[in-house]
């Protein structure tokens, strides 16, 4: 016996491949970023799902400014050597391989180190439309404390 499809099964449910290249890339804006990041999407889920995802490159010495995330942040770094810090905390080295979770609510901030580009897939969801709480930017002592993990 064949499962009985629905109209609706057949007609949305489709595999969709995003050909690399495809998305133009952004520039990270001057109000969200100190220095030079390149956006690359990746994905954004169609409703009902409300997860999205960019391929993020920071050149040496650029950086986000302090942020939030109302449902957190998966960073895969995949090049390059950066750092990022809670509020609070100390500033960590991350490089290619690392997984940085970011819980909903906390306040980061993330980029290069000052001498080298880093590269990193962010994942997130949005809740309400949003998917991102910016604040102050980074000041130079805070980004250019020494690393844990160094």
């Amino acid at each position: 016996m064949q499962p009985t499809q629905l109209p609706s099964e057949t007609t949305t449910k489709t595999l969709r491949v995003a050909r690399s290249g495809s998305q133009a890339s952004s520039a990270g804006p001057a109000e969200w970023c100190t220095g030079t990041v390149r956006s690359d999407p990746l994905f954004a889920a169609p409703e009902p799902a409300r997860a999205s995802g960019a391929c993020v490159t920071f050149e040496p010495g650029a950086r986000t400014d302090w942020h939030s995330h109302p449902l957190g942040q998966t960073l895969v770094v995949t090049a390059g050597c950066g750092r990022v810090q809670q509020w609070g905390g100390p500033v960590q080295a991350i490089r290619p391989g690392d997984v940085v979770s970011i819980p909903p609510g906390v306040k980061h901030w993330h980029g290069a180190a000052p001498t080298t580009a880093m590269t990193h897939i962010a994942i997130q969801e949005r809740l309400h439309d949003r998917a991102a709480d910016w604040m102050e930017k980074v000041d130079d002592a805070t980004y250019d404390a020494q690393p844990a993990g160094q």
